[in-house]
């Protein structure tokens, strides 16, 4: 037996690329037996308990208060237990906010139920100017308690909170979102009316009424009206609509039952029609209708209005084309209906909707406006009138999110990644500066990923940062210099360190182009014996929308939980995915199956090169949604490297999916290229071992996308697993499905049988 492992051992050595065949030969494969794999199992939940219960505070959520100067936060304690802290941000000074024991007695009396002083159920809190009273609610009761000598008395509702610090600072409008209507003038004087499809403005103080239109109809109406500052002018459209057709799933398992419940809802897919909006114009003081000279808003609603302050004759509104290549600032003169563009951004791949950034100013006819133009993420000031624009950021670095604008100082504050030299580059910090782009200060210059709150007045803020593997530290600043006030945590991984888990590790290679910085993150076994080979698995989500690698402090995760089973885990950010430069995004446009798989197999090709334990001829890969189709695209692309695969409600052909979506990185219109790229059409290239999971319910990617791709599979004589759980909507497939992904694993990867749990007195999870 020791030299068929030993023969073995070189067998895989030799297909490690990267390895030395002397490190391989000195290592063996992992491959425990059953009464091992039982074990592992009962070790990694015994450790997933141990974990969830140690201390950890990666965020804290101020609540301020009435002065502006104090708030109290939940700090999280030991064995899922809490305790409430009181800060006087002016003062300096942190402490329990009261006792929680005689807290627990007042509570008990005033609810006649058992209060645990560990758990204080306590929904809403309120301190008076000494921090010597109470006033609080639990159990929808309002008590006002007394700190001195912890009397109570019963009370009203009389206190609200001023300000919610988890609320981000300004409301970002999404342009799906609906213009409401307003049917009344702004001067009161004047009310729209519909009538068969056509225009009516009615004088409310004669009774008056006329008609603006004539064309429109009931199958094709105008609509959608906005009334101009000055109630001289309205602004409606000639819309042509266009119904969204339906998907369809059954509820195969409802309660009470014998047959099964069809559901049926809209459900845009790419290359659907829209409805289209073409704008007009309607002067209410002469009574004629003024034709626009602009196309069609093909491509959400119809747009916010923004009119040129002190001159009702212009207004601008955003177009964004479909097919996501183009995005203007229009001006429409409504005297004459005449239009230009004040801004024209267009590329020859995306422009990436979600994360333009418009800010308008009035008072000044300017705003703010985020492009990538230059290669990053930037802001940009432009003048209104003239269009003129002038760099507010610009660097080979990131604007991530713009949290607010000041007016008055004529300052931008916002959140960015990639400044910091010598740090990873997806550490998001904070940052202000002026519009001229002058003055930039950072908020946040401690090494780590950011999250900042703010006081109400913006004269404190609550930082914390940590890293995957570096306990978080929570610290109060003072805005105008950014010096710290006070340390109010400070993370430590002892504690977790001391369970006999293994934190995550950073690792860092170079992408297909030589050149560019891949990120990811490795958990290992906490047992892992170095002298043996542990296979790999993968977990994937390649949506270009985001980046996905955890950089807050993870000490527990399914990662690290799966890993305990007997496996090295990894994740990896790839090219296509957000955040980094537009070059770095652009290798998703119209290359959805790409997936970064170039780079993450270069990736852990390099891994393998400083961890010989990392078996990559045995590398495994899992994932949901747009992680669904990507593992199992990595069977069907890179089957030479990846060898067993679970996958979630993928979706499996971009076809299929929510229109949204994928015409934003697929393009538009709906061509070749996306059959081409389709897990169904390329179905019977697979090779390895598949596990397919969908939930019958999954309003997100209709289920047909999976059960399509069977179908190809089984059409093409392809083996693989199928796993359908009634009555579940877009998820893994739950606890259930989490637990079949990882007894596939075992038997895929690690060749042993996972627990045999129908037998009796099988306790393992």
């Amino acid at each position: 037996m020791k030299h068929l492992s030993f023969l073995a051992t070189i067998v895989i050595g030799c297909t490690l690329s990267g390895l030395s065949l002397h490190a391989q030969q000195s290592l063996n494969i992992y491959k425990p037996d059953a009464i091992q794999m039982a074990l592992n199992y009962q070790e990694a939940d015994q450790l997933d308990t141990l974990l969830r219960k140690v201390e950890l505070n990666n965020q804290i959520l101020p609540v301020w208060q009435a002065d502006k100067r104090s708030f109290w936060y939940k700090r999280n304690l030991s064995d899922k237990n809490w305790e409430y802290i009181y800060v006087n941000a002016g003062t300096g000074s942190r402490k329990k906010a009261f006792d929680s024991e005689r807290m627990a007695l007042v509570l008990q009396k005033a609810t006649a139920k058992l209060v645990d002083p560990g758990r204080l159920k306590i929904t809403k809190l309120f301190f008076n100017e000494k921090a010597d009273q109470v006033t609080l609610k639990t159990d929808n009761q309002w008590l006002k308690v007394n700190l001195a000598d912890y009397q109570y008395t019963s009370t009203t509702d009389t206190l609200t909170e001023i300000y919610n610090a988890g609320k981000p600072l300004q409301r970002n409008r999404s342009r799906w979102e609906a213009i409401p209507e307003v049917s009344k003038s702004p001067d009161g004087k004047k009310q729209l009316l519909l009538k068969g499809g056509n225009v009516y403005v009615k004088d409310l103080e004669t009774g008056k009424e006329v008609q603006l239109s004539f064309d429109g109809n009931k199958e094709k109406p105008y609509g959608e009206f906005t009334w101009s500052p000055d109630s001289k002018t309205l602004v409606g459209y000639r819309i042509d609509p266009k119904k969204i057709k339906e998907v369809h799933y059954v509820l195969s398992s409802v309660e009470g039952t014998t047959r099964g419940e069809l559901k049926s809802r809209e459900y845009a897919q790419p290359g659907d029609d829209f409805t289209s909006y073409t704008p007009t114009v309607f002067d209410v003081i002469h009574n004629k209708q003024v034709k626009v000279n602009a196309e069609p808003i093909d491509f959400f609603g119809p747009p916010e209005l923004h009119w040129r302050k002190g001159d009702n004759r212009f207004y601008t509104y955003e177009k964004v084309d479909r097919g996501h290549q183009r995005f203007r600032i229009i001006e429409v003169d409504v005297q004459t209906g005449k239009t230009r563009n004040i801004l024209d951004d267009q590329t020859q791949t995306f422009i990436y909707e979600n994360r333009i950034y418009t800010r308008y100013l009035p008072e000044t006819n300017e705003m703010i406006w985020s492009s990538e133009k230059d290669g990053y993420n930037h802001l940009y000031l432009i003048n209104t009138i003239t269009g003129k624009q002038q760099p507010v950021t610009k660097g080979n670095w990131v604007v991530r999110a713009v949290d607010s604008v000041d007016i008055v100082k004529r300052e931008v504050w916002f959140r960015a990644s990639g400044i910091t030299s010598g740090e990873d580059p997806y550490f998001i910090h904070h940052y202000r500066i002026a519009f001229d782009g002058k003055r930039r200060v950072d908020l946040t210059p401690e090494k780590g990923n950011h999250q900042v709150t703010f006081s109400p007045d913006r004269k404190y803020y609550l930082d914390t940062y940590s890293q995957v593997n570096v306990g978080p530290v929570s610290v109060l600043k003072e805005v105008a210099n950014s010096k710290p006030v006070l340390t109010l945590e400070e993370g430590t991984t002892a504690d977790f360190l001391k369970t006999g888990v293994k934190l995550p590790e950073v690792f860092v290679s170079k992408a297909r182009d030589g050149q560019t910085d891949i990120w990811g993150v490795v958990w290992q076994p906490s047992k892992m014996d170095p002298n043996k080979i542990y296979p790999v698995i993968e977990y994937i989500y390649a949506g270009p929308h985001d980046s996905f690698v955890p950089k807050n402090f993870l000490p527990y995760s399914e990662m690290q939980s799966m890993a305990e089973l007997g496996f090295i885990v990894v994740q990896i950010d790839g090219m296509g995915t957000a955040n980094r430069s537009k070059a770095f995004h652009d290798i998703c446009w119209q290359n959805l199956a790409d997936a970064g798989f170039p780079d993450r197999i270069l990736w852990m090709k390099e891994l393998a090169k400083k961890y010989p334990q990392a078996d990559i001829s045995r590398v495994g890969i899992y994932g949901t949604s747009a992680g669904g189709q990507n593992s199992t695209g990595a069977l069907l692309f890179h089957p030479e490297f990846y060898k067993a695969a679970v996958s979630a409600c993928g979706c499996h052909d971009n076809r299929i999916d929510k229109q949204w979506w994928n015409e934003q990185w697929m393009g538009y219109p709906v061509g070749p290229h996306y059959g081409e790229q389709s897990n169904i059409t390329n179905a019977a290239k697979l090779q390895g071992d598949l596990l397919l999971i969908v939930g019958e319910a999954d309003e997100n990617v209709p289920p047909e996308s999976t059960f399509r791709l069977a179908d190809a599979l089984i059409k093409a004589n392809k083996d693989f697993e199928f796993l359908c759980v009634p009555g579940m909507g877009h998820s893994d497939g739950g606890i259930y499905g989490r637990r079949k992904k990882r007894d596939f694993f075992v038997k895929t990867l690690l060749k042993t049988e996972p627990p045999k749990r129908n037998l009796e007195n099988v306790v393992i999870k």
